[in-house]
């Protein structure tokens, strides 16, 4: 390697936290801002499975989008899990999803689009109570799926 060229840093790795399916009913369209259009999908329901754990997702919960364009939309999921062992798991989930006009008009609508043609990437904030407190301390890398009546978010914790 030439002395020019800076050797690549060791990429972290990650490992895989658990998925979350959250279900989610009609939208609430807010209107047409500067910034794009905004609507608010509220989360009625839903489950966190996975190696660290299992828990239910409270109702309550909702994620605020802003449509930027015809094909990127930022979503903004905020919500909470009551695990198994009765520790909960709050959710901060900040994320972009994009995808041809066609494909993200579809989703807007509630219509089904193969998950392969949408990009879906977030970074869940967690913080825990009781022995779920180390999550707080910990990032964490999402990639997501939109189906009509539900969101699925496989969580991954970076090492």
């Amino acid at each position: 390697m030439s002395s020019d060229q800076p050797e690549q840093p060791p990429i972290p790795g990650l490992e895989y936290f658990a998925t979350v399916t959250a279900f989610v009913s009609s939208p609430v369209e807010l209107g047409r801002t500067r910034e794009g259009s905004r609507r608010i999908i509220p989360i009625d329901g839903g489950t966190l499975r996975g190696p660290a754990g299992d828990g239910e997702i409270l109702p309550g919960g909702a994620d605020f989008q802003l449509i930027r364009s015809e094909t990127t939309t930022e979503l903004l999921a905020k919500y909470a899990i009551r695990m198994g062992d009765g520790g909960c798991v709050n959710v901060d989930n900040f994320g972009i999803r994009t995808a041809s006009a066609d494909d993200i008009s579809a989703l807007i609508a509630g219509r089904p689009v193969p998950p392969e043609r949408v990009y879906f990437r977030c970074v869940p904030r967690l913080s825990g109570t009781g022995r779920w407190a180390w999550v707080d301390d910990r990032v964490f890398l999402g990639s997501g799926r939109r189906y009509p009546d539900r969101v699925e978010v496989d969580i991954f914790e970076v090492r």
